[in-house]
């Protein structure tokens, strides 16, 4: 009885998978799967912080500025830049420059290490990852992760005035 109800639950999900994937490389079990990790790595640190007093009553307005503008120049730096890319090889291929101090990458393999590619490469999804580890940081240990979030924010400010240095530069030359 266990099993057969197993194995519809199985061919439920692979046919599920096949129609939504088509014929694209869609590892969707390997996206439960992070999901799941995430899941999991969030609900033990609300554990943690239940078992500290619980959660702040709100997140203060600098704190949430700060928490962004550290969140966006993090992403950026593991998912695009040239000297990170070490840390992305396992799961991409180089397929050339991107922005400045940045690289164009496209994910390769199958089932996780096709997902896991994804994640690495992707700011936007690499966001949720990191906004969650610095809110936690900021209950569990606010003083370093501070620290931390503003040296972030200090490389994204001097990122905008290197633009803009250049943007003031080339008007300059005419």
């Amino acid at each position: 009885m266990a099993e057969t109800v197993l194995d519809e639950a199985a061919s439920t999900l692979r046919e599920t998978h096949e129609e939504y994937a088509g014929d694209a490389d869609r590892p969707v079990g390997s996206y439960v799967g992070l999901m799941g990790a995430y899941g999991a790595v969030t609900l033990g640190l609300a554990a943690v912080v239940r078992r500290r007093g619980g959660l702040p009553d709100r997140v203060r307005g600098a704190d949430l500025a700060l928490l962004a503008v550290a969140t966006h120049r993090l992403s950026r730096t593991l998912t695009k830049a040239s000297v990170t890319a070490p840390l992305r090889a396992p799961f991409t291929r180089y397929e050339g420059r991107g922005g400045p101090g940045e690289v164009h990458e496209e994910v390769r393999g199958h089932g996780v290490s096709h997902a896991v590619g994804e994640l690495l490469t992707c700011p936007f999804c690499m966001s949720q990852w990191l906004a969650t580890s610095f809110t936690f940081g900021l209950v569990l240990a606010p003083k370093p992760t501070r620290f931390a979030m503003s040296v972030l924010a200090a490389v994204a400010g001097a990122d905008v005035l290197q633009f803009g240095y250049c943007i003031l530069e080339n008007k300059a030359k005419g």
